[in-house]
């Protein structure tokens, strides 16, 4: 094995990580709608065994004035102080499987250089496939189950699952540009970008952390655990509705959000996510609908179990 080693360190235990595994990918820094992210390495570093054996140096990638370092003050001077972490993980999953985590955040600077250092650990290791995932926000109803858009060089997993197939322009994230060029070098390679509600998107939603989880499963063959985000997207539902009960305005952006997607609730095939038919309010109409639905949910946190 050959390694630059320019931007990242080698960790005790590189040495024994089997080769051909499966990589999965969730990084912070653009978007993260629903807390999808933040849940999913919860629920990764909560129930799996993780080693950290790869360490990319914030120095070389890390604008520290944007994504300032947390220190810990006791009294009177500095104890302690938390510097980010962007790196691979060794993980094993509920069968024991091994697997990589690509985990931390979105490299600020060298995306190019970060990008080849990827290929470089991928070709070196043997990755068998790339899955990352990542949500944004979309004006679709909590009515209807989280969409998704998937993008990649897996035509089966696309054909199968993706809702929303856009021609576009749009703002790039690192995980787009590891997706083109591991493509480009005919690695199995699959995006899941979680589509989530727009109104919810400052919550921390269940629903989108546990469509991710099933689609990284289906698509790598890994076991990971889904009773407990299960049982906390019915409770949130439960409790959402409530709110929705006492805000005429939220009733009425669901009402409209319901009215432009397609009605045939058969159950036999999802329905496809189109661009909505009637007219959308725009971000000002939207902040005023919802500015007291958000002081409810924030006046009620607490009780209510609603995070931002």
């Amino acid at each position: 094995m050959t390694h630059s080693k320019r931007l990242y360190a080698l960790e005790p235990g590189f040495a024994e990580v089997p080769l051909g595994l499966h990589m999965i990918a969730g990084l912070t820094g653009f978007t993260d709608a629903g807390s999808t992210l933040g849940q999913l390495a919860d629920q990764i570093f909560a129930n799996f065994t993780t080693k950290l054996v790869v360490r990319f140096k914030n120095d070389e990638l890390l604008d520290y004035r944007s994504r300032r370092p947390v220190m810990f003050f006791e009294r009177d001077h500095i104890e302690d102080y938390e510097p980010a972490t962007l790196g691979i993980y060794l993980v094993h999953d509920e069968a024991n499987q091994p697997f990589l985590y690509l985990h931390g955040y979105e490299p600020d600077l060298r995306w190019e250089e970060f990008s080849e250092s990827i290929l470089e650990l991928v070709a070196d290791l043997a990755v068998a496939d790339f899955t990352w995932v990542h949500a944004i926000p979309f004006p679709i109803p909590h009515t209807r189950e989280v969409g998704i858009a998937v993008s990649g060089n897996r035509k089966d997993i696309i054909d199968a699952v993706s809702e929303w197939k856009p021609q576009t322009q749009v703002p790039g994230n690192i995980l787009h540009l590891l997706e083109y060029r591991l493509s480009k070098k005919r690695l199995p390679t699959i995006g899941f970008v979680m589509l989530v509600p727009h109104y919810l998107s400052e919550s921390e939603y269940p629903d989108s952390a546990l469509m991710a989880l099933e689609q990284m499963a289906s698509a790598t063959g890994l076991v990971f655990p889904t009773d407990a985000i299960r049982e906390d997207g019915l409770e949130f539902h439960r409790k959402l509705v409530k709110q929705i009960e006492k805000n005429e305005d939220l009733q009425k952006l669901v009402a409209s959000l319901e009215q432009g997607y397609s009605k045939d609730l058969s159950g036999l095939t999802r329905s496809p996510i189109a661009k909505p038919k009637s007219k959308l309010p725009n971000a000002e109409e939207i902040a005023a609908e919802l500015e007291d639905y958000l002081a409810i949910r924030r006046k009620n946190s607490a009780d209510e179990g609603f995070t931002n």
